[in-house]
């Protein structure tokens, strides 16, 4: 075991996919790859620029000498300075055309810019996957009626399809939301120390046109369509914001669905997935605790405040820049991609091994259906002959009673019995149990499940594909 701290993020919880992502290897690589579409663009717009420096830079741009970084970084107390100099031993012949007329937010935010861009696409990715899984868990159950709460108090009947279309929907949301930042990210582009672009205006003698070509040129060659058109020394901190309440609005939506499946598994109705041989206590062998939810909620609780950060970081900004982001940027952003990325794959998990218990349904059901049913029960009355007003007295007289014999005699309903001996109401027990057929109860449920899946949630499965994304939960 090591001595030293080790974040949860890579020990526990976030991919390898995501890990990598904001790993050191690949800013740095990300460094070098912006370097060399820097020179390209000055050379394609006349700067003397050789293809052979070119292709030097090209020759080292993955092969990182680090040990030569590293002790460059204690002599310079520079990051971006090192890494020049690091790049520069490995291609003489290009060094001094390293970084020409950049500064190093020209390397430190466009790589910002590419990796978060990169890191949404691989949530997007598992964002649809978890909603292709919660569509079959829909479609299965969309006539399996089941009690509906409000207040956590028993309403009238859903079924668990319909309820499932409520996660759904609200990832739906979520994807929504995703895809029109993901459309306008745009990279800062090469603004110089203050936004101005002076520096490459005096390396083009002043050609204003091909300034502002070797923005877009970069940005083509990062793969990129949009620069921000103004910016300080850096892009907007809003960006930054933008993207964590992406996040934050995926970990919330995640945070509802577990939390409701903690509470139906308390009540026994449905369970997350329970390996063979998984212990859910250390002390109460019997115990299947829902886990997984919990720790959903538990990184999505971090995701939902972690978004305070780039938001208040945007706010505080001094004209053209402050260094105060820099350090908060550094654990923030990654860590709310790396959380995300961990909630996803354990809610693709728990999605995919749903274990649903019918008979605990029903049970529940029909304990609280004869209280929900006494409105049908009157009208049958009433068409047999009955006084209206006369029957809805009786009918809240024998719930108040059955209602008792449930809390504070701890039996079981029996209101149908009560309303079955009064003669007001003319009706046999059996008679009675023919009004209280379950799926006489849950309105549109299965039909508004059919309808929400074609209509919205298909179209998506199509466009983007779902990929069979296998997750390896570490513990």
């Amino acid at each position: 075991m090591r001595n030293t701290y080790e974040s949860p993020f890579n020990a526990r919880y976030a991919s390898e996919e995501m890990q990598e992502l904001f790993s050191p290897d690949m800013k740095f690589r990300t460094w070098r790859r912006l370097w060399i579409a820097l020179a390209e663009a000055e050379r394609e717009l006349g700067l003397n620029i050789t293809d052979e420096q070119i292709e030097q830079l090209k020759q080292f741009k993955d092969d990182i000498n680090y040990d030569v970084a590293e002790q460059k970084e204690k002599e310079f107390r520079h990051d971006v300075m090192a890494h020049i100099h690091a790049y520069g031993e490995q291609c003489p012949d290009a060094r001094g055309i390293i970084h020409l007329g950049a500064t190093s937010c020209y390397v430190g935010d466009n790589t910002d810019v590419i990796i978060m861009t990169e890191a949404l696409k691989l949530i997007r990715k598992k964002l649809v996957a978890v909603i292709g899984k919660l569509s079959e868990f829909a479609v299965e159950y969309k006539s399996l009626p089941t009690l509906g709460f409000t207040h956590f108090q028993p309403a009238q009947l859903v079924t668990v399809g319909k309820r499932a279309c409520l996660w759904i929907q609200d990832l739906l949301m979520d994807l929504e939301d995703l895809e029109y930042v993901l459309q306008n990210m745009r990279l800062l582009g090469c603004k110089g120390t203050t936004g101005t672009q002076a520096s490459f205006l005096d390396l083009f003698d002043g050609d204003h046109e091909k300034v502002r070509k070797l923005d877009m040129l970069i940005a083509e060659k990062m793969g990129f369509k949009k620069v921000f058109p103004v910016s300080g020394q850096t892009y907007s901190r809003k960006l930054d914001s933008r993207v964590l309440n992406v996040l934050s609005g995926i970990a919330q939506s995640a945070y509802k669905f577990a939390n409701d499946i903690r509470l139906l598994q308390s009540l026994k109705e449905i369970e997350e997935p329970f390996e063979k041989k998984q212990i859910g206590s250390s002390a109460m062998a019997y115990k299947r605790n829902p886990m997984r939810s919990e720790r959903i909620c538990a990184l999505a609780r971090y995701v939902v405040i972690d978004a305070l950060n780039p938001a208040i970081t945007a706010s505080t900004q001094w004209f053209e820049r402050t260094l105060d982001d820099s350090a908060n940027k550094r654990i923030s952003i990654p860590e709310a991609f790396l959380a995300v990325d961990a909630i996803l794959g354990i809610y693709i998990n728990v999605s995919s091994g749903l274990v649903v218990y019918p008979k605990v349904i029903e049970k529940h059901v029909l304990e609280e259906l004869p209280f929900m049913a006494t409105e049908n029960i009157l009208m049958e009355a009433v068409k047999k002959g009955g006084d209206r007003q006369e029957l809805h007295e009786r009918i809240r007289i024998h719930s108040m009673e059955a209602g008792k014999q449930v809390k504070v005699e701890g039996k079981k309903n029996d209101l149908l019995e009560r309303i079955a001996a009064d003669k007001a109401f003319g009706m046999s027990y059996e008679e009675l149990e023919a009004v209280l057929k379950p799926e006489n109860y849950i309105g549109r449920s299965p039909e508004q499940v059919d309808e929400f899946i074609k209509e919205y949630v298909k179209p998506v499965l199509e466009k983007y594909g779902i990929e069979n994304i296998e997750v390896d939960l570490k513990v």
